[in-house]
């Protein structure tokens, strides 16, 4: 009688090569989304955060340990990053915080019929707490996640908690 084995963290789960070995190009796409949200005109926590909860979402576990992973080393909390994935009553968040959640929430997912993904109400919201540069670099903070999500889920690459960690194989 066998009994199933336990995958260990050392096995592959990746189902396509490095993209950035296969595609060169690819360094100089990330380099670039990371420098343009890099401003400082929105917290990397709260940008971190967002990218945690579109993770969650799309339910890839690539995504959600790696975001789970640069809060951890930002200093955030446990019950914080617990929380994200129930944001809307948790009492964890600023209201900045919430409305960037609400943002990748209504950006990744369906509308009801005939609705905006993200109507001018949410807009308002969170051009409240955001000044037009921060709106921007936000934007194009759920248009980067984005971005990886499709070569995350395509290509599965190994969870970890850093992008020091071998991620493809």
């Amino acid at each position: 009688m066998t009994t199933p084995s336990t995958p260990t963290a050392a096995a592959s789960i990746s189902r396509m090569g490095d993209p950035a070995a296969l595609v060169p190009e690819l360094k100089d796409i990330s380099a670039a989304l990371f420098r343009a949200t890099g401003n400082q005109s929105v917290p990397r926590t709260t940008m971190s955060l967002v990218h945690l909860r579109a993770g969650q979402i799309v339910h890839n576990t690539y995504l959600t340990i790696l975001n789970t992973g640069f809060l951890r080393k930002a200093g955030e909390s446990e019950e914080r990053i617990t929380a994200v994935s129930s944001w809307q009553d948790a009492p964890y968040f600023t209201e900045a915080e919430r409305a960037a959640l609400a943002l990748v929430e209504a950006t990744l997912q369906p509308a009801p019929r005939g609705q905006e993904r993200v109507p001018d109400e949410l807009y308002a919201e969170v051009a409240k707490h955001y000044d037009e540069k921060a709106l921007a670099t936000l934007t194009i903070a759920i248009g980067q996640i984005n971005f990886f999500i499709a070569l995350a889920l395509i290509g599965k690459p190994q969870p970890v908690a850093s992008l020091a960690g071998r991620q493809w194989d």
